[in-house]
């Protein structure tokens, strides 16, 4: 796998993805404490866990040379969030794979940032890492992320849709929904 340098900024009209500074975990653990943020999600994160939780992101970008960059807003917030890229820690009938994730402070949604930053992300995993696939992956309810997915171009079968094996068998969010993009087809999406 391509390493990328520790420097690498990832910019679009209105979105910077940056990589993490000691002082974004506090923003972070607020992120992951909200129960609005985390309302799809099996439960917010206590501050141990959000540590926890930038420690991996920091381990992936340390071993794969690419994660879930900070997402910064240009004068309106210097850490609004998340959204990279990163390798899927489980087994299921689609990895082992690259998934593209994000989680944004819901003072900010609804302006199209998550989909600016993440045609970043995708733009970056395509062209400088020559990944052959991205996949993304939600509840079914919810239906932001699910119209994010769309917006980039993703596709879906019914097929695809899975019980995600880390929540226990009768957990409400255990069904998710898999979306794809693949690199041709972005390829030829990003120049047409």
């Amino acid at each position: 796998m391509l390493r990328t340098p520790e420097n690498t900024l990832l910019r679009g009209p209105r979105v910077l993805l940056r990589r993490w500074r000691a002082d974004d975990r506090g923003p972070l653990a607020e992120l992951n404490a909200d129960p609005v943020a985390m309302q799809h999600f099996p439960a917010p994160l206590t501050r141990s866990e959000s540590d926890a939780l930038a420690d991996r992101i920091e381990a992936h970008f340390d071993m794969h040379g690419f994660g879930p960059w900070a997402l910064e807003i240009p004068d309106v917030a210097e850490f609004a969030g998340l959204v990279g890229l990163m390798h899927v820690g489980f087994e299921a009938h689609f990895t082992p794979a690259v998934e593209i994730a994000w989680r944004l402070a819901p003072a900010l949604w609804g302006k199209g940032y998550v989909s600016e930053a993440a045609h970043c992300a995708f733009d970056f995993g395509f062209r400088a890492l020559h990944l052959s696939q991205i996949v993304a992956f939600t509840i079914p309810a919810n239906l932001r992320s699910l119209a994010v997915m769309q917006r980039l171009g993703m596709h879906t079968d019914v097929q695809d849709d899975f019980l995600h094996p880390r929540l226990p068998v009768n957990h409400p969010y255990r069904m998710h929904r898999l979306y794809r993009m693949d690199r041709q087809a972005w390829l030829t999406r990003a120049c047409s």
